[in-house]
């Protein structure tokens, strides 16, 4: 099967999130089984160039039609670790891609929508027919439907999409001037409740919506945060748009590359270790409190490891820090923050615990560190308000770090409380779920892991090896994409 993927982010060259990781996450495993996989992203002044072998002019004179005229672009190619990317390159006053940043500029909105259109653009003009079409987010919303509304009559009426959303929350607002732009052009046929028009505002398109809508199937990433976005409020206002597209509308699990995220072989520990031999694990937690100043004392060390933001629970994190103590435990965090209220907050924190030899205070991300806290910490706290998939929790339970989570999207599909899950026998058990948001419920959590850690070593190791014989690849989830891939070829 030729598969195209369409996203704004591929890891390592161009990473904000978890879609990054996505994309060349899936490539990688569908051409593993065989298939032809190509990627389409923006070519960003700021991505990592370095992370890109063999970058070359593929395609000279893209002319791409914009308002009543074109704008000129170059396609480069170039392999990001093996996987075929081809970055397009406006060359307009613009400078769509050249602000030093992926997303936060006031007109994202036409950014994406130029990005959308090019990249159909490109396929149309170098005669790529792809039998699928993967797009990822609000940023590629339009792709679907530019394709059945203009380039099926243009010699691509063959071409499926299917459409991954990995954040309700950002949708890509817009006004007509999207459509004026991108040619679509009628105003009264898109500003419609079955098409693009937002579901609350009727002066506005929802670009997120138009995906939805034309796409031919739509997945998110966890089963479980299908159901919320339905039927609850994590849809953020296009839970209607679902319920009429629940025909074509599914969940399925993210991976992680297991050959980054390997405790019996990474680089950036300096200690292996596996399920059958936990040695390495403790000589690592040794090698963390070293780096880190931390003392060295029998208690469980805990770890948060994420972005510092409103969705992570950030109430439920600083209080962790203070439990952990408060139980004679010790705790790191590894993070950066994405909101100035939010960094003065934690930097407040760490210069009051600055000499206590229990807690380190990160803030910011470093990769190397992050591999070494995973490797040497004995649990793992994810307390989200809500979390579409999570791969902090499945990195954990590769690294034999029990997780502590709050029972919300992906992290009910992949975590199983050791005492209460009643749909998995016990030793099919690999961590700690709470539901509430009070510091109650995440207390009575971590009093259950670290009592189990205190007082039943046995017990706790042995969840531990449970944590990690479970399998989080992308083995599963790119057998479950094949299937969507082969069932919307044959609609």
């Amino acid at each position: 099967m030729y598969i195209v993927q369409i996203a704004s982010e591929c890891a390592p060259v161009i990473k904000a999130g978890g879609l990054g990781d996505v994309v060349y996450g899936l490539t990688r495993e569908l051409e593993l089984r065989g298939h032809t996989v190509e990627i389409i992203l923006p070519k960003y002044d700021c991505m990592r160039y370095d992370h890109i072998w063999g970058l070359h002019e593929a395609y000279q004179d893209l002319w791409v039609p914009w308002y009543g005229g074109a704008i000129h672009c170059t396609v480069y190619c170039g392999w990001v670790h093996g996987r075929l990317c081809f970055f397009i390159d406006p060359h307009s006053d613009d400078l769509f891609f050249n602000r030093g940043h992926y997303y936060g500029s006031k007109d994202d909105n036409m950014r994406f929508a130029f990005f959308s259109k090019a990249a159909m653009e490109f396929l149309q003009r170098t005669n790529k027919r792809p039998d699928v079409l993967h797009c990822h987010d609000w940023q590629t919303g339009l792709v679907p439907v530019l394709l059945y509304e203009i380039y099926k009559w243009h010699g691509m009426d063959k071409q499926r999409v299917c459409y991954t959303i990995h954040n309700f929350k950002h949708q890509g607002i817009a006004g007509a001037d999207v459509l004026w732009a991108t040619g679509l052009n009628r105003e009264s046929h898109y500003f419609d409740f079955s098409r693009l028009q937002d579901n609350f505002n009727p002066f506005a398109l929802n670009l997120m919506k138009g995906g939805i809508v034309y796409s031919n199937f739509v997945t998110t990433v966890s089963p479980h945060h299908a159901w919320e976005a339905h039927h609850g409020e994590f849809g953020y206002g296009l839970g209607h748009t679902l319920h009429m597209h629940e025909h074509k509308f599914g969940g399925v699990l993210n991976g992680i590359d297991y050959d980054v995220w390997n405790p019996e072989i990474d680089r950036y520990t300096p200690d292996h270790f596996s399920a059958t031999d936990l040695t390495g694990k403790a000589h690592n937690k040794k090698a963390l409190r070293e780096r880190l100043w931390l003392s060295h004392e029998d208690k469980p060390l805990i770890a948060y490891i994420g972005r510092l933001d409103d969705q992570k629970g950030m109430h439920l994190v600083h209080h962790a820090i203070y439990y952990a103590l408060h139980r004679n435990a010790q705790f790191v965090l590894l993070g950066a923050a994405t909101e100035p209220g939010i960094n003065d907050w934690f930097w407040h924190e760490k210069q009051f615990l600055n000499n206590n030899p229990n807690v380190h205070i990160e803030l910011g991300f470093n990769e190397e560190l992050s591999h070494l806290i995973y490797a040497g910490a004995d649990m793992i706290v994810v307390p989200s308000n809500y979390e579409p998939c999570g791969l902090t929790q499945m990195i954990g339970l590769r690294y034999g770090t029990v997780p502590i989570v709050r029972g919300v999207g992906g992290l009910v599909n992949t975590v199983f409380d050791r005492d209460y899950d009643e749909a998995h026998p016990p030793e099919e058990r690999n961590g700690y779920v709470f539901h509430q948001t009070d510091n109650q419920a995440l207390e009575s959590a971590m009093d259950r892991a670290i009592g189990l850690w205190e007082y039943y070593p046995n017990e706790f190791e042995k969840l531990v090896v449970q944590g990690m014989n479970y399998d989080y690849s992308w083995k599963y989830p790119g057998q479950d994409y094949l299937a969507i891939y082969e069932f919307i070829r044959h609609k």
